[in-house]
C-alpha cells in the first residue's frame, strides 16, 4: 500500500516518454536544407547572453516565447531524411534540434538547478531518454540525437556546439546554427571552449594538461589514440597552451565537470 501511495504522488513524466513537436503528413514534409531556424534564432538572441548562459526564468515567464520554441520544434517534424540534403544543413538542424530540445526540457521542469535532477537511471523520468522529438517519422530523443545521429556524422566539433543546459557544456551559442554559418560557427564555438579554463588548463609545474571531462567522455571521436586526439585540438588551443601542447613531455589530466543549470543569475 506505501508503494501504491508513494507511485501515486510521482509526476506523470515517472511513468514514460515525452513528446515535442508533431508529424507532418507526407506531402507537406521538406528536405532539412528548408527548415527555417530563424525562430530558434531570434529566441536565442533573446534569451542566452555572449557566455551561453540563459534567462530560463524569463522564458518561462513569457508564454508568447515559450509557444514560440514549441512551434520552432514542430516545424523541425517537417524533416524528411529521404529527401536530399547537405551535410551542412543535417548538422545545423541536428544541432539545433538538440539544444532547442534541452531547453524546452529544462522550462517543462523549471525551477530546477541541474539538469542531473532529471535523469533518472534505474526509475522515473530521464531527460535524455523520455523526452523525444518528433522528426518525420520518428522520434528521437536526445540520447539518440547525439549518439546515433551527431557522433556518426563524423564532426567530432559537434560536442562543442551541443549543450546539455550545464555550466561544464560548451557555451551555448547565441544564434541557431546554419548550413552557410556552420563551419565558422563550429570553429569559432571551438576556440571559445577552449578558452575557458574550465574547459583548458595548463600546469607548467607539475606538465600535465587538463582538460574538460568531454575529451575523456568522447576522446576516441578526435582520435583513436591521445596523441590523435591532441593532434586535432590543440589548433583550436590560446597560443599558450597551443605551445605547451606542442612541446610534449607532459601527461594528461581531466577536470572535473560542472553540473550546475546554465541560468544567468537574478537581477
Amino acid at each position: 500500500m506505501l508503494l501504491v501511495a508513494t507511485l501515486a504522488l510521482l509526476p506523470i513524466t515517472a511513468f514514460g516518454d515525452e513528446t515535442a513537436g508533431k508529424s507532418w503528413p507526407a506531402n507537406q514534409r521538406v528536405s532539412f536544407d528548408q527548415i527555417d531556424h530563424e525562430t530558434l534564432n531570434q529566441l536565442l538572441k533573446r534569451y542566452v547572453d555572449a557566455n551561453g548562459m540563459v534567462n530560463y526564468r524569463g522564458w518561462d515567464s513569457n508564454a508568447d516565447d515559450r509557444a514560440a520554441l514549441k512551434n520552432y520544434l514542430s516545424e523541425l517534424g517537417k524533416a524528411d531524411s529521404t529527401k536530399a540534403a547537405t551535410k551542412s544543413a543535417k548538422l545545423a538542424y541536428w544541432i539545433n534540434a538538440y539544444n532547442a530540445l534541452t531547453i524546452e526540457g529544462i522550462l517543462r521542469v523549471y525551477p530546477t538547478t541541474s539538469i542531473r535532477n532529471h535523469t533518472a537511471k534505474v526509475f522515473g523520468y530521464n531527460i535524455w531518454k523520455n523526452l523525444k522529438l518528433t522528426s518525420g517519422d520518428q522520434q528521437v530523443s536526445l540520447d539518440h540525437i547525439e549518439h546515433e545521429i551527431l557522433r556518426k556524422m563524423t564532426e567530432p566539433r559537434i560536442h562543442f556546439a551541443i549543450v546539455c543546459a550545464s555550466i561544464g557544456c560548451p557555451r551555448l551559442l547565441n544564434e541557431a546554427y546554419t548550413a552557410d554559418k556552420l563551419e565558422q560557427q563550429l570553429t569559432t564555438n571551438t576556440q571559445d571552449f577552449f578558452s575557458r579554463s574550465q574547459n583548458l588548463q595548463m600546469d607548467v609545474a607539475n606538465k600535465k594538461l587538463l582538460l574538460s571531462s568531454i575529451i575523456s567522455w568522447f576522446g576516441t571521436d578526435f582520435g583513436k589514440t591521445q596523441a590523435e586526439q591532441l593532434t586535432y585540438l590543440a589548433p583550436y588551443f590560446p597560443e599558450a597552451e597551443k605551445k605547451f601542447a606542442a612541446a610534449g613531455g607532459y601527461r594528461v589530466a581531466f577536470l572535473d565537470y560542472n553540473w550546475d543549470l546554465n541560468t544567468q543569475p537574478d537581477k
